[in-house]
């Protein structure tokens, strides 16, 4: 670089550094900015050396952190300066934790020394280990300050935002991690425009092309949503006025992310999505008349646009355990629109955006639990038990981040949040642990129901408990929640440990009677013989008599020629392969329609059945452990999980031929009844589109009619062509594929 080239670097450094200052959700005070600086001057120094993959300098990223934690999530000082050194510890061997200590104090000190143990972990086990253990132990830190995680998120953003020079594969793993964890956490601690971002980025790198679609069609459609929502005010703004009320009104767009989960869900097309934007009504209140008011306006709301009664949604009278706050309706606005409404004040507005921050602003003394905190005491059980399945930790800690939630009462009339679909069981644990355990049985609502019993909202639960009661296998069937099922996983394990210890004094005693050792050999020899995982199964199964002495002897009359038997049988296998075989299975390498790698290789594979690729969707290849490669749909449900679990596992694959072979599809059709509607469907799909019929299903329920179809079909374009065909049919109203 040139001296004029740094000269300007500089100025736009010092610039980002005083806009920073300026933005700040908090008043900074003298002695604030002071800290600031220093940990400004600290993070210059530490990475005066560093540049980022687009080529400028490192210290953008953490200024642009801070900026984040400082703007969009509104923590305070000691939160920005954490952030503005929260890459110094990795990346420069110049500075310590004990550094940071001595020059910031303890608990800045203890913020960046967990921020640098969360990023030490994705270097350090990124190709070898599952991304879940990373995950599991960075959840683990949610223990130590709730803020580490709050600044990773932020860090996280600012990464997505900045994500374009990368490689692919990058970008996809990245994107992935984020869809995975990242998101839902920000959910959770209630940074919903955070979340909400970093799900839009996340589809733009692992579906670009679906991603740009859809903010064509949202820029496109801009104009004519302005002028709906400029319709919508005016027919309630008289009345708003007319009640004194101090408000704005906004229109908001739905994300691109939920406008695509809405198509996938509902088997829709993006016109045909209903509900692309909320109306937001913000009011100015005192606490004492903010419920009042709430109430006030959805009266006036519903006076001029009729309200549909299952949509009411009162995160008032019971906030959501994020500390979110509003009242949602959907109404049927002017044109005959649903549209959704949401009512809050400037207070709930705040929480809304800020979460975390806003929420301790507006707390007084300690008249109120603060719910991150309790959130996070909740979570205490679940983060520190053993789980020895890092991938099943996640997935259930990542379920209660997104679950929708449900209010039930205590018997004395307490009020609880449980995720939707909770039963009596998470309900008995959410109590306490040993309530949990002790469970024998449960009441709602005065009668008797089985502890599979899906809990709903308003329900009054009572939990009758034994002394002699103690979970059984069953129980993982009925608990939903990541506590619930890590106990009772906990008690069950604890439980085979002790007739496992058992079991294998039995095992010692009836091999000896065999004249044979129990040592490591004949151990792993066992359980491959009874065809189990681990050791402790094989003493668990002997302990409660599921493997009896037959059962061994046989193994011990197996065990001398075993070994001699496996590969007779190899050599058999191989001489008895024919010529027309083999020249069968060069025929299929040959005319392979799947190429791997960036080396385009024909490999092996197989189409995985959770999601049924055919040629012309976006693919890509998953290294099994035993069955080789499955290829999987890019917007596999199993997409996400597996690219963020297990990225080092992933394999690029794409089509290169698809006229060799024919794959099956099955669609879902819905509509009207009519007379030669099945006969016109069968002729679309024989006569025009030249596609095979392999099963056909219908069924109608009082003038509607509802079928599946299975057909054979060449290439993702013809199906997509028939589905636009059958589409125009009259009475047809839905086609999707399944």
């Amino acid at each position: 670089m040139t001296d004029a080239e740094i000269e300007q670097e500089n100025a736009t450094i010092a610039k980002a550094y005083k806009d920073l200052l300026k933005v700040s959700y908090r008043t900074l005070s003298d002695d604030d900015k002071k800290l600031i600086r220093k940990a400004f001057e600290i993070a210059v120094d530490a990475h005066k050396d560093q540049r980022r993959k687009s080529g400028e300098a490192y210290i953008f990223h953490p200024i642009a952190v801070a900026r984040l934690v400082a703007q969009e999530i509104g923590l305070d000082a000691t939160c920005i300066a954490a952030a503005l050194l929260h890459d110094v510890v990795e990346d420069c061997p110049r500075y310590t934790v004990d550094d940071i200590r001595e020059l910031f104090g303890e608990t800045v000190a203890l913020i960046v020394e967990g921020l640098t143990k969360i990023s030490s972990m994705s270097k350090d086990l990124e190709d070898v280990s599952l991304q879940a253990e990373n995950f599991r132990k960075m959840l683990l830190t949610l223990n130590d300050d709730v803020r580490v995680i709050i600044i990773k998120i932020a860090d996280r953003l600012h990464n997505m935002q900045t994500m374009d020079s990368m490689r692919a594969d990058k970008q996809i793993k990245i994107a992935s991690e984020t869809l995975y964890i990242y998101a839902p956490l920000a959910h959770r601690i209630g940074l919903y425009n955070i979340k909400t971002e970093l799900e839009d980025l996340s589809l733009k790198y692992t579906e670009p092309e679906v991603y740009f679609d859809i903010l064509t069609k949202i820029k496109d459609s801009k104009e004519q949503q302005d002028q709906y929502i400029r319709e919508f005010n005016e027919l309630i703004e008289k009345s708003l006025d007319k009640e004194g009320l101090h408000y704005t009104i906004k229109g908001r767009p739905k994300s691109i992310f939920s406008i695509r989960k809405k198509m996938m869900k509902q088997g829709v097309s993006f016109d045909e999505v209903y509900d692309k934007f909320a109306v937001r009504i913000i009011y100015k209140s005192d606490t004492a008349n903010e419920k009042f008011i709430a109430w006030k306006i959805y009266s006036i709301v519903t006076d001029h646009f009729r309200p549909n009664p299952i949509r009411l949604r009162d995160w008032i009278s019971s906030p959501k355990s994020t500390g979110y706050e509003a009242l949602h309706i959907t109404v049927m606005g002017p044109k005959g629109r649903w549209v959704e409404v949401q009512i809050r004040s400037e207070r709930m507005n705040e929480i809304a955006e800020k979460g975390y921050a806003a929420h301790y602003k507006y707390k007084q003394g300690t008249e109120k639990e603060d719910s991150l905190d309790s959130w996070v005491a909740k979570l205490q059980d679940a983060l520190e038990n053993n789980e020895t399945n890092a991938v099943d930790f996640v997935e259930q800690f990542k379920l209660s981040l997104y679950a929708k939630e449900i209010f039930v009462f205590t018997p004395k009339g307490d009020l609880k949040s449980l995720p939707k679909d909770a039963t009596p069981l998470d309900f008995a644990f959410n109590i306490h642990s040993e309530v949990g355990m002790r469970t024998r049985g449960a009441k709602v609502n005065g009668k008797l129901v089985p502890l599979s019993y899906k809990l709903h909202s308003g329900d009054q639960v009572d939990i009758l408990t034994s002394d002699s009661a103690k979970p059984n296998s069953n129980w993982l069937d009925y608990a939903t929640t990541a506590k619930a099922r890590s106990k009772i996983k906990s008690a069950l394990k604890e439980d085979k440990k002790h007739i496992g210890e058992d079991g294998k004094e039995i095992l010692r005693r009836k091999l000896k009677q065999l004249k044979i050792d129990l040592n490591e050999k004949s151990i792993n020899e066992l359980v491959h013989y009874f065809k189990l995982k681990t050791s402790l199964d094989l003493f668990y199964r002997i302990g409660i008599g599921a493997i009896d002495n037959t059962q061994l002897k046989a193994y011990a009359s197996s065990r001398s020629n075993a070994l001699v038997s496996f590969f007779k049988n190899k050599i058999t296998r191989r001489s008895n392969v024919s010529k027309e075989d083999l020249e069968k299975d060069e025929v299929i390498a040959k005319y392979d329609l799947l190429v791997f790698g960036k080396e385009e290789e024909q490999l092996d594979y197989k189409l995985a059945n959770c999601c049924n690729p055919i040629p012309g969707d976006q693919v890509f290849g998953f290294i099994t452990v035993n069955e080789g490669i499955k290829v999987h749909k890019k917007n596999c449900p199993n997409a996400v999980s597996l690219q963020s679990n297990y990225a080092y596992r992933i394999i690029q694959a794409k089509w290169i031929d698809s006229s060799q072979q024919e794959f099956s599809a099955q669609l879902k059709i819905s509509g009207l009844d009519n007379m030669g509607l099945v006969n016109a469907i069968t002729k679309v799909i024989s006569n025009n589109m030249h596609v095979n019929i392999k099963s056909i299903s219908f069924q109608t329920d009082d003038g509607l009619f509802f079928g599946k179809i299975n057909v054979i079909v060449k290439n993702n374009s013809m199906l997509n062509k028939l589905v636009t065909n059958l589409k125009k049919i009259n009475g047809i109203d839905k086609v999707s594929r399944i």
